[in-house]
C-alpha cells in the first residue's frame, strides 16, 4: 500500500482530500504547513507528496528544496497543490523540480489521475536496469535522458539534445575551470591532459563516440582537474549541471551508472600510474595498446605519435622505437596514416618486458 504526505494549510481542503485518498487505498499521512511536513517525512519516507505552495511556516517551494537537498528524500515524487495559476508560478515549481502541478479546486479524477501516473512513472524507473540496456553509440542517448526526464522531470534534458560541433584540436574546457555541463560524445574524439610547469602534457583519458566524460568534477563539486581537447572534429551533446545533478539523486540507476564509469576510469588511471612507476617501456607501449585495443576491438587505433606518448609518460623518440620493435616482432601493424592495428594481443598481454 503506497502511502502519501498531504502537507495543505487549510484544514477542509486537507482532511476531505485525504479521505478521497484513503477511500482509494492510499496510506495518508497529513501536516497543516511545511515544516511539519518535512518532519513526518523524515520519520516516514512517502511514496509521494501533495503539497501546497501558499503556506506559513515554511511554503511549497522550501518544502521541494528541502527534499531535493536532503538524500534521504530526494527523488520522492512530488506534486504541487495550489490555487495560483499564474504560468510564473507554474514555471517555477517545475524548475525546482516538482514532477506535476494541480490547481484548485480540481475533481477526483484529476486528483487521482495526477498520483497514479507519477507512481506508475516512478516504479517502473525504480525496476533494474543493467547499462548495457542503454547502447549509448546508437539510438540508447535518447532512451537514457527520456528516462531522465521521467525520473526528475528535467525538461531541459530533453529539450538541450542539439548537437553543438566541435572542430579537431579544439578546447572543450580547461584546467581550473568550474564545471557548468556533464559532456556526451556523439560523434569524434576527445583527450584529457594535464599539463605540468615545463608544458608537458600528459594524457589522463581518450574518450570516443557514445561516452561521457567532464563527470569527475560534477560528482566532485570542485573545478576541472585537466582539460578536454578534440581529437577529431566532434560533435557533442550538453546535460546542464543542475539537471545531472538532480538525475543523480532522482534515479538510483542512473547514478549507479555513473558510480561505474567512474569507477573503471579511476581502476585505469591507477594501473597507468603503477605501470609509469614500476614496468619498462616496452611494458607501458604494450598496456597502453592493449588497453586502448580493449575499447574497439579489431579498429585501427587513430591517435598521434605525440599524444600516444604523452599516454604512456615517455619521449615520442622513445616510443617510435619501440613501436618498430613491435612491428619487427608481428605484434602490431602501422596503418596509414599513423594508425596502429594489434595483430597478437595474447602475446603482447604475455610478454614479460
Amino acid at each position: 500500500m503506497k502511502t502519501i504526505l498531504l502537507i495543505e494549510d487549510n484544514e477542509a481542503i486537507r482532511e476531505n482530500t485525504a479521505e478521497i485518498l484513503e477511500l482509494t487505498g492510499y496510506t495518508v499521512h497529513t501536516a497543516e504547513n511545511g515544516k511539519v511536513g518535512v518532519e513526518k517525512a523524515l520519520a516516514h519516507k512517502p511514496d509521494l507528496v501533495i503539497c501546497d505552495i501558499m503556506m506559513p511556516v515554511l511554503d511549497g517551494y522550501g518544502v521541494l528544496h528541502i527534499f531535493n537537498k536532503n538524500p534521504l528524500l530526494a527523488g520522492v515524487p512530488f506534486i504541487f497543490l495550489t490555487a495560483k495559476t499564474e504560468r510564473t508560478d507554474f514555471r517555477k515549481g517545475m524548475e525546482l523540480g516538482a514532477d506535476d502541478y494541480l490547481t484548485k479546486p480540481f475533481d477526483e479524477s484529476e486528483l487521482l489521475s495526477a498520483i497514479e501516473g507519477r507512481l506508475n512513472r516512478f516504479q517502473h524507473l525504480a525496476g533494474p536496469q543493467p547499462e548495457s540496456s542503454y547502447n549509448l553509440q546508437q539510438d540508447g542517448l535518447d532512451q537514457f535522458l527520456d528516462h531522465a526526464k521521467q525520473a526528475g522531470n528535467l525538461e531541459s534534458l530533453s529539450a538541450d539534445r542539439k548537437t553543438h560541433p566541435v572542430r579537431k584540436k579544439q578546447y572543450v574546457y580547461s584546467e581550473g575551470d568550474e564545471p557548468t555541463r556533464l559532456y556526451f560524445l556523439k560523434t569524434g574524439k576527445v583527450k584529457t591532459v594535464r599539463t605540468n610547469t615545463d608544458g608537458k602534457e600528459f594524457i589522463t583519458g581518450i574518450y570516443g563516440p557514445g561516452e561521457f566524460f567532464g563527470y569527475y568534477a560534477l560528482l566532485e563539486h570542485s573545478d576541472y582537474t585537466d582539460s578536454a581537447v578534440t581529437l577529431d572534429d566532434s560533435e557533442l551533446i550538453y546535460i546542464p549541471k543542475d539537471d545531472f545533478h538532480q538525475l543523480l539523486l532522482a534515479n538510483p540507476v542512473v547514478g549507479q551508472q555513473f558510480i561505474k564509469l567512474l569507477a573503471g576510469r579511476v581502476g585505469e588511471r591507477e594501473e597507468q600510474l603503477l605501470g609509469m612507476a614500476y614496468s619498462s617501456l616496452r611494458r607501458r607501449v604494450a598496456d597502453t595498446l592493449l588497453r586502448l585495443n580493449g575499447q574497439h576491438p579489431g579498429e585501427t587505433i587513430q591517435l598521434s605519435r605525440d599524444d600516444l606518448a604523452a599516454m604512456i609518460g615517455t619521449a615520442t623518440e622513445s616510443l617510435i622505437r619501440t613501436l618498430s620493435e613491435f612491428k619487427q616482432d608481428g605484434l602490431i601493424e602501422m596503418m596509414a596514416p599513423g594508425g596502429i592495428r594489434v595483430l597478437q594481443p595474447d602475446r603482447l598481454r604475455r610478454a614479460n618486458w
